[in-house]
């Protein structure tokens, strides 16, 4: 892997052209194991941060269970800080995670207190079609995943059935963010998919350009949705359509 200085940040490499490990064949143990990993990356660079705040923005008037899906949810990281988040406000929620890999449900449910009352699913989100209407969808760390068409593709889905407002929470690409991961990834027992993965996905990314071309092809308008930059490193959307609460940039 060359240095990232000698990495062209200016345009996002497509995952075809740029694979991960992750997104390859491998055990559980491995899957189960850069999960685990990626929680922790999480928890520390405070990851879970920018969804959480935009959540703190729903309007409170629901009084039915707000049916939130997490689209690639992975290990569930993110669903068990929001199932915990949502029972210290007193807010009823119905959590469902999703995800193509079927390693994901495996080990998410492995990592999850049954109390929590979290479903995981196996499956293409965008054929899901569960009984009760979605109300929120988030997603964090997945987009990176997809080609340029397959994110048009969810974005058209997230607006068409999300009935309350969604969330994406990701990477910006920049030569900072890579060198940052770079110097973490030297100190810790981070896992192999994560230490190889890590540089390449930063190389995935996004800019603020990519996603006004995106949000354009998949016909969404740019003034109905927040685009937040998160330190360290992240590049996020938010959209609600119901009891929107605009903010501008965060920085």
């Amino acid at each position: 892997m060359r240095s990232s200085a000698e990495i062209d940040f200016s345009r996002r490499v497509s995952p075809r052209e740029l694979p991960e490990l992750m997104d390859g064949d491998c055990s559980f143990e491995d899957f189960r194991g850069c999960l685990r990993s990626l929680e922790q990356i999480n928890r520390w660079l405070l990851g879970y941060r920018p969804t959480l705040a935009w959540l703190k923005r729903l309007p409170l008037e629901f009084t039915d269970p707000l049916h939130i899906v997490d689209v690639g949810c992975g290990g569930g990281d993110l669903l068990r800080q929001i199932a915990r988040w949502a029972r210290k406000r007193g807010i009823a929620v119905q959590l469902t995670g999703i995800d193509l890999n079927p390693y994901a449900a495996r080990a998410a449910a492995e990592s999850t207190p049954r109390e929590l009352g979290i479903a995981w699913v196996t499956g293409n989100a965008l054929e899901y079609r569960p009984e009760k209407p979605v109300d929120i969808v988030v997603s964090s760390l997945m987009a990176h995943h997809l080609e340029d068409e397959e994110i048009i593709a969810l974005l058209r889905w997230m607006e068409a059935n999300a009935q309350v407002g969604w969330f994406i929470n990701e990477l910006e690409r920049s030569e900072r963010s890579c060198r940052m991961f770079a110097l973490l990834e030297r100190i810790t027992g981070w896992h192999r998919f994560v230490r190889h993965d890590g540089p390449v996905s930063f190389r995935r990314a996004f800019r603020d350009e990519d996603w006004v071309r995106l949000l354009a092809a998949a016909g969404i308008p740019r003034e109905a949705v927040t685009v937040e930059h998160w330190r360290p490193g992240r590049l996020c959307l938010g959209r609600w359509k119901r009891g929107e609460r605009r903010v501008g940039v965060r920085f």
